[in-house]
């Protein structure tokens, strides 16, 4: 029987599944045979008094809302509330290197072949190659099998630069907003297209959270999902808001993006009317904030992602306060969201890093 055993896990002890929820997570039941020998932790939104069921046999830490007030105090505040963007507290309270995060509507897709998709794995595989940001690759990734680089690529860049942020993306119901949902209803996205990317230096993209793997100590202080949901004018623009910063900063100290596998299957489609009026305003105000992340440069002496973060939120304060002062307010959590970092991450070896201070 030992030879029918499977191998040992990819990055067994180097990586944490970070699962945002309301609910029981029933949903752990599919992905058993591929999350059960990781350190899950689940951040409970809404009303801490409620239970989450978990499966047994996972490893697991729960934190709610009482738990993030108690662990940041008054810092708790930058933490979203009724809204998946709490997940980024798993980001904070984690002490591996590398994140998964998975929403749990989301099921394992099967590759055309009908096998289950592991995406844990592909994701673990998109971060351990390297990406290629400053000249693309006409075949896509070149570190696949079976692929390399085309005639014509330099050969000094062929060593690539390390792979920040792992973007998958999912089959059945498509990351729509609601304007799309409304008159696409019945829409499906049913194209398994085999092909992994980076995405170029100097190019955004809209960053889905419900599937998403990232290099914790290369980029985890970027991966602020903004202050959304109870309270906010605004929702649904989280994991986008942390695409956008993460993007300008991996573009500025020269790390890479990749997006495309693996899949999942995305089960279920939120009320597109609810979810316009959590939009409304995002979609008016995305008009100026692609311009704005389009024109952002960061100083040289800005070196570390925690430096990048705080001269981007002294950015967001100059220019986009005057769009919205929900800016201002985003501005002043970016800051706190970074002073609770790093008060939960204390630099290794004393290294100094940003302090948290905004300064003119």
């Amino acid at each position: 029987m030992a030879s029918s055993h499977a191998p040992q896990p990819l990055l067994k002890d180097e990586l944490d599944i970070v699962i945002p929820t309301i609910r029981s997570l029933d949903f752990l039941e599919m992905w058993r045979p591929f999350f059960q020998p990781y350190h899950l932790i689940i951040v409970q939104d809404g009303d801490p008094s409620k239970t989450i069921r978990v499966p047994e046999g996972f490893d697991y830490e729960l934190y709610n809302r009482n738990d993030i007030n108690r662990i940041l105090g008054p810092r708790a505040a930058c933490i979203s509330f009724k809204d998946s963007a709490c997940r980024c507290f798993g980001y904070m309270v984690s002490k591996k290197k590398y994140i998964y995060t998975i929403d749990d509507d989301c099921f394992v897709a099967k590759d055309p072949s009908g096998k289950d998709i592991n995406a844990l794995e592909q994701h673990i595989k998109n971060l351990l190659s390297p990406s290629t940001p400053f000249f693309f690759n006409t075949l896509y990734d070149p570190y696949r099998d079976g692929a390399d680089f085309v005639r014509g690529y330099p050969f000094s860049l062929r060593e690539g630069v390390p792979t920040a942020v792992s973007h998958g993306l999912w089959l059945n119901i498509p990351d729509y907003d609601a304007p799309t949902q409304l008159v696409k209803p019945l829409e499906r996205n049913n194209r398994y297209v085999d092909a992994i990317l980076t995405i170029p230096k100097g190019t955004l993209f809209p960053m889905c959270g419900m599937n998403l793997a990232f290099d914790r100590e290369l980029i985890g202080p970027a991966m602020y999902f903004g202050l959304m949901g109870d309270g906010q004018p605004i929702g649904r623009y989280d994991d986008m808001w942390a695409g956008w910063c993460t993007k300008v900063i991996t573009d500025h100290l020269g790390l890479g993006v990749k997006t495309g596998l693996p899949y999942i299957w995305h089960s279920k489609a939120s009320n597109p009317f609810v979810n316009l009026k959590k939009e409304y305003n995002g979609i008016f105000w995305q008009e100026e904030l692609i311009p704005f992340f389009q024109s952002t440069s960061l100083p040289k002496e800005a070196n570390t992602v925690q430096k990048c973060y705080l001269e981007l939120a002294k950015q967001v304060r100059a220019k986009l306060g005057k769009v919205d002062g929900y800016f201002n307010k985003l501005a002043d959590s970016m800051v706190t969201w970074i002073e609770a970092w790093d008060q939960l991450n204390p630099p290794k070896g004393g290294v100094a890093t940003a302090n948290g201070a905004l300064k003119k």
